[in-house]
């Protein structure tokens, strides 16, 4: 198994100095490059550019401000295109550091859009006019979770202020699992890789050995895998068994979303699954300490990369959802259980041992 490798070293030295990333040439028709995110911490998303017969592809576009614009048609020009010349959209996911120009630059330059089927169906909720019912399920859910009256309608409506970074676009295309991407000169596969959003989909260039992994698999963090509104069930037993799959793949280099490229996929995705197997045994910890408890108070008793009381917004909003996430896998493998319904309290298993 090969080691971690940081290969994308002029990313990893901006990123330490606080400064904004190189467009690059990472392989022979391929670019990097760097659209930036305004007010959040990941500062930045890498958007990959494909060189075609007769243009370019690119694999995400970034938020829809005019800051970011101007970057990818600047990064775009350093690779000796224009946004003319961009003929397909290819969306990882449809978070808006992502999704949000595909609107705006399919308008510009007539390229085709494309996300997977499962991300594709959320898009009128999250980002057109059935927003009012996916706010009224939100809330629910963080009533369900035991969310305090006085922060009940903040957290709700947390995530209200990045609509704004979204140009709406209705996919052209729809990228099946395993299924090929029809872009001249690649030999590109979708591979469907679920956990951070019912959609999210990384693509593998089988003959150069590359994976373009958005957000499923990053360098130096865990995605924010959450239970919420418009996506119930199981995300961290899915995200898992994705980490599985692209684990199997033969992939020399990885090309994430944010951060730095590497090498190394297998051992990243272990250190990945230990994170989670930690995060399972200290939650179920919390469990067994504090017998009935809700979602959110086993959110505030849990370790978290800052002090909660530095954790603001949306990003408290998604600690609760991923709380949440490892609250229904340790419930899916009997190691919890919950009662009640506003709000849910949560306990765990009783050993088989001891059941009557």
């Amino acid at each position: 198994m090969t080691a971690f490798e940081v290969t994308g070293l002029a990313q990893e030295r901006a990123w330490h100095a606080d400064a904004f990333p190189p467009v690059e040439q990472v392989r022979p028709g391929l670019w990097s490059i760097p659209v930036p995110i305004p007010k959040n911490p990941l500062r930045y998303v890498l958007v990959y550019a494909l060189e075609l017969d007769d243009g370019v592809a690119v694999i995400d576009t970034g938020w829809n401000t005019d800051e970011a614009w101007t970057a990818l048609e600047g990064g775009l020009h350093h690779a000796g295109y224009a946004i003319a010349d961009v003929r397909a959209a290819l969306i990882t996911h449809i978070h808006p550091d992502h999704y949000g120009l595909a609107g705006r630059l399919r308008d510009a330059s007539g390229a085709w859009v494309a996300l997977h089927p499962a991300d594709a169906q959320l898009v009128p909720a999250r980002y057109g006019i059935g927003i009012d019912r996916l706010l009224q399920e939100m809330r629910a859910l963080l009533v369900q979770c035991g969310v305090p009256a006085e922060v009940l309608e903040e957290l709700t409506a947390a995530s209200m202020g990045i609509r704004e970074f979204v140009a709406l676009a209705q996919p052209d295309v729809l990228l099946e699992d395993r299924a090929r991407v029809d872009i001249s000169g690649w030999d590109l596969m979708t591979v469907h890789t679920p956990g951070h959003s019912p959609g999210h989909v990384c693509f593998y260039d089988r003959k150069r050995r590359l994976l373009i992994s958005g957000d499923h698999v990053l360098p130096r963090i865990s995605p924010n895998i959450s239970v919420h509104a418009q996506q119930t069930g199981n995300p961290l037993a899915e995200f898992l068994d994705a980490l599985a799959t692209v684990r199997a793949l033969d992939v020399d280099e990885v090309l994430p979303a944010h951060e730095w490229r590497f090498r190394g996929l297998q051992a990243r995705i272990d250190e990945l699954v230990a994170h989670h197997t930690h995060r399972l045994r200290e939650t179920e910890d919390v469990l067994r300490k504090d017998p009935g408890v809700t979602c959110w108070d086993a959110t505030l008793r849990l370790s978290w990369s800052r002090e909660w009381a530095q954790i603001k917004g949306f990003m408290r909003r998604a600690a609760i959802g991923e709380t949440l996430a490892h609250l229904v896998l340790l419930e899916r493998d009997g190691r919890a259980r919950r009662e009640g319904r506003d709000p849910v309290r949560w306990y765990a298993a009783v050993p088989a041992q001891v059941r009557g």
